[in-house]
């Protein structure tokens, strides 16, 4: 797809556009930052950082899973 099919998408369906974009952007943070933790090692103590990559994937997946969802039924 060109530039100018995203650029009309966008104009056309803004929010959902926005959450795809968002979601690749999330994706690609995700895998980048597993790398980043595995090159420091394992986690020792609390391992905070390992927490917080979690925490950050568990929130996308219920985002789709259950918020989304939830959102299409009622409208």
């Amino acid at each position: 797809m060109a530039l100018a099919g995203i650029v009309a998408q966008l104009r056309a369906h803004p929010v959902a556009v926005a959450l795809e974009l968002g979601s690749v952007l999330v994706c690609c943070l995700l895998f980048a930052g597993t790398f980043v933790l595995l090159a420091t090692g394992a986690p020792t103590g609390r391992g905070d950082p390992w927490l917080a990559l979690i925490g950050v994937g568990v929130a996308f997946v219920l985002f789709w899973t259950v918020l989304v969802p939830l959102y299409e039924r009622t409208r």
